[in-house]
């Protein structure tokens, strides 16, 4: 179904990889490990998951995601870079808590099958036509908005380490480097952190866990609140940013197949426990610039990052503990700071559009409240609301 032969993949050799695809893939997999996996563990403990199932989330996104990072670039020869979706952790960190492990294993197999579909049966544009960008962009800044008030609240418990970070953050902005500004500011904020506190008193040692298979539990009221706003996150935050910074670049990508193939991925990341292992947004950006080098080898620097990722997903028995550990202001501070360029870049397209003012606010809004209606939660009725107000209304 998906068209892949291992004896094209091989005919491709490291003769393509050079210092700058390779700078690049370093970078983009530097975007994955660093403040996503403290949004996972922030997920994981508002669903009060097991630190087994926590490790088992962070190896199914990140193995898979990696797999797909290596497989696919190096199929179609261009930078399409794998992992998870950012935003549909952060998105998820505010709805665990309202289901059973189980029931969002069903969920995430739910949104899965439904990007499966939308790109067998190619309605990507058409979906997205219909559900304004600008209603799935606030919905988003509603729901993670108080993530970023935490993060502003862990800079005055840290003034230090979160000081000096976000002093990083805008030096990094400003100076528009190849380093993304996250990145700067979370290896700034960590070094100092391990300068502070000795690394002795870290939880270091730990075990294996083994992957298992899952079982799901196929709930409608999940398939509402998270299966449909998920899918739609990852559809519109990373595929569409992903597919779209390829295109800018002069890259003519199969849309459907790439889409089909972020639903495949992603219903076998589900099984093992994760959400998603789809096109990555910002990260085949950063591999489709032309700062990545000869446009006909970038694609080498997806597949660095795959590399990178993957080992990343195999040792993450071994890390989630240790990042468990770390003090609750520190892991806000790392979820701000992974977060803050999805917060203004959803503010910024939610609001746009100025003959959307009341839709784009009642969305904000209803996200922010974080309620639950008729067992219902805050992002479908956001979604459902902004949607019928911008079409039947303001239109």
């Amino acid at each position: 179904m998906m068209g892949i032969s291992m004896s094209r993949i091989n005919k491709a050799g490291l003769r393509d990889l050079n210092l700058r695809n390779f700078a690049a893939g370093i970078v983009s997999a530097l975007l994955a490990v660093t403040g996503p996996p403290a949004i996972i563990l922030e997920a994981a403990s508002n669903g009060n998951f097991t630190t087994s199932q926590t490790i088992l989330w962070m190896f199914s996104c990140y193995v898979f995601g990696g797999i797909y990072s290596i497989l696919i670039p190096w199929y179609y020869k261009m930078p399409i870079v794998g992992a998870h979706s950012i935003t549909g952790v952060a998105f998820l960190a505010t709805v665990t808590a309202h289901f059973s492990y189980s029931e969002l294993i069903g969920a995430y197999i739910v949104s899965a099958l439904l990007m499966l579909a939308v790109g067998v049966f190619g309605i990507f544009s058409k979906l997205l036509d219909y559900v304004p960008k600008q209603i799935i962009a606030v919905m988003l800044a509603g729901m993670i908005i108080r993530y970023m008030v935490n993060f502003i609240n862990s800079i005055t418990e840290l003034p230090i380490i979160g000081g000096v970070a976000l002093l990083a953050f805008l030096i990094f902005s400003k100076w528009k480097t190849k380093i993304p500004p996250m990145v700067a500011a979370i290896a700034a904020a960590t070094l100092l952190l391990f300068l502070t506190q000795p690394l002795e008193s870290l939880a270091l040692s730990s075990s294996p866990v083994m992957p298992t298979l899952q079982v799901p539990v196929f709930n409608p009221l999940s398939f509402l609140s998270v299966s449909v706003p998920l899918a739609l996150l990852i559809l519109s935050n990373d595929a569409a940013v992903g597919l779209g910074a390829l295109e800018q670049n002069d890259y003519h990508p199969p849309i459907n197949k790439v889409i089909s193939l972020s639903g495949f991925f992603s219903v076998l990341t589900s099984f093992f426990g994760g959400q998603s292992a789809n096109v990555a947004g910002m990260m085949s950006a950063i591999c489709a610039d032309p700062e990545a080098g000869p446009k006909e080898k970038r694609y080498m620097g997806a597949v660095v990052s795959g590399v990178i990722i993957l080992l990343f997903g195999l040792f993450a028995w071994k890390l989630v503990p240790l990042i468990q550990v770390l003090p609750k202001p520190f892991i806000s501070l790392l979820v701000g700071f992974a977060l803050l360029g999805v917060f203004g870049n959803s503010l910024s397209t939610g609001f746009s559009n100025p003959k959307m003012k009341l839709s784009a606010a009642l969305t904000f809004v209803i996200a922010l409240s974080n309620i639950t209606l008729l067992n219902i939660s805050a992002p479908v009725w956001s979604l459902l609301i902004g949607t019928l107000v911008a079409r039947f209304v303001e239109n």
